[in-house]
This record gives C-alpha cells, structure tokens and sequence, in this order.
C-alpha cells in the first residue's frame, strides 16, 4: 500500500479538533428552555444553556448523544487505527478510513444541523480536514492485489445480507417519515432546521452506498471489499451512536419511536458483529 504523507498531520489536527468539539459540547452548563413556534407553526422547546443554547431540547439529547459516542468510541479509534496504520497494517488502514467516515458524517451533520454556535469554524475544519483524509486514504489502497487479503472463509453472504437489510430500515424508516409530511396540513419534524438534512445523507449516501458494497462484495471484487470493511465501521459507531440519543432524548422527555431506537440497536450489535467476522478474515501478510 502506498503512503500518503498528508495524512500523518491530517489526522492528528483532526483528533485534536474532535476533542474541542465533543468537549465543549458535553461541558455543563445551566439553562432555562422555553417554548418556541417555529414559522412552519411546530411547537418545539429550546435549550436555552450551553453552546448549543439556540437548538431544541430533543436535537441537543441527540448531539451530546453523538458528543459521547464520538469522545468514548469515535476518537479512541481513530487513534488507534492511526498508529496501526502507521506500521504498516491493513486492517489499521481500513479501520482508519471508517473511523474518518464516521467523523465526515458528524461534523457534516454539524455544519449544517446545529444552530451557530462559537464553533462553527471548528466544524467546518473537521468537514474539510476529514473529507479529504478520507480520500487520501481511501486512494492509498491497492486493489490489484486487496481481495488476496480476505480469506475465502469470510461470510460473503450474511454480510452483504445485513448490508442490504440495513440499507431497507433506513429507507423504509426515513421515506416514511417524509411520506408524512405529504398529509394535508401536516407540520413537518424539522426541529428548528430548514429541511430533513440527515435524511437527505442517508438516503443519498449511506443506503447506496450498503447496496453497493453488499453488491460487490458477493462479487468478489475489490471494491466490494474495501467499501464493506470502511462501510461497516462507519455504519456500526453511527448505529450505537443513535442507539445512545434515542435513549438520551426520553431521558430528556422528547422520545423518539421506541421501535426504532431498538431496530437502531439490534443493527448496531449485528453492525459489531459483522465488523468482528470481516476482520478476522483480513491478512496482513
């Protein structure tokens, strides 16, 4: 595999920048919410504390949520992956592009969910510096020779099975929620926001992308291989990421539907298990 200097500062800054972000996003902070009707006439709370003083009561459960998941699991291994990678290993490499895939998505969501806050520079230097040391890595791969490090006992199959199965939840779950909105009269679920941003990512990104990659890894190819071993650490620290906001947001008394949190759940436990098989089939030599 080919080395790519950029990353060697690219990642560190971000780790560092990572660590700003979740930390003053989970730091206490006292408040007073009040209620607000938005233009498009949604009753909604605002929080009113803390940095994310202009978002509602239920976007700020789901962003410390993700903050917490970032801290204890996102950064941790990012970290790591970048000093296997550093020696020379390829399960490193690949854990390294999921793990900036994972930040990509974050701060993307960042830049264009959360309300203003002091550190929007800070979110729009995680998008940039991410994006593009997902791509320097991602081309640092050889895939002449990347599907001679799979073994054929891997799970071909169950994996491009949870791929496509996940890539139907999400559809199914945000497509229904648009669908909603269609009704006579109907209120959107905007939570302060212009549009269904996240919705927008999924449907766009992430649903074609598990397709994909569950596609070409029943093919064989390298694509397939390397797009599901990025695919799965990615979709496995969002999975437990928004297992942890459903459960923060009740705590908080704004719940989301309980059946999906536990669809998002038992996806999360099946994304780590998936994630496990793939990469005790990987070798290094």
């Amino acid at each position: 595999m080919k080395t790519i200097a950029p990353i060697n500062l690219l990642v560190p800054l971000i780790c560092i920048l990572t660590l700003i972000a979740t930390l003053a996003g989970l730091w206490p902070a006292e408040g007073a919410p009040y209620p607000l009707t938005t233009f498009r006439r949604e009753e909604v709370t605002i929080n009113a504390g803390g940095l994310y003083y202009w978002d509602t009561v239920s976007s700020v459960a789901q962003m410390q949520a993700n903050d917490l998941v970032t801290l204890v699991l996102g950064l941790p291994l990012l970290a790591i992956s970048f000093w296997l990678a550093l020696r020379g290993s390829l399960r490193g490499r690949l854990m390294l592009a999921g793990a900036l895939g994972f930040i990509l998505y974050t701060y993307i969501t960042m830049c264009f969910g959360a309300q203003y806050n002091p550190l929007f520079l800070v979110y729009v230097a995680l998008f940039s510096l991410s994006l593009f040391a997902f791509v320097l890595v991602m081309m640092s791969f050889d895939l002449k020779t990347l599907p001679a490090h799979f073994s054929e006992k891997l799970p071909h199959g169950w994996i491009a099975g949870f791929l496509f199965l996940a890539a139907a939840f999400i559809s199914l779950a945000w497509l229904g929620r648009i669908a909603a909105t269609f009704a006579p009269g109907a209120v959107p679920a905007l939570e302060n926001t212009t549009s269904m941003f996240i919705q927008a990512m999924d449907l766009g990104i992430v649903v074609p992308t598990c397709i994909l990659s569950g596609i070409l890894l029943r093919r064989r190819s390298a694509w397939g291989y390397l797009l599901t071993s990025v695919g799965l650490v990615k979709f496995t620290t969002l999975g437990i990421s928004v297992s942890l906001m459903g459960l923060n947001m009740a705590r908080v008394g704004a719940p989301d539907s309980a059946v999906m949190v536990g669809i998002f759940a038992t996806l999360a436990v099946a994304g780590v298990i998936m994630t496990v098989m793939l990469f005790r089939c990987i070798s290094e030599a």
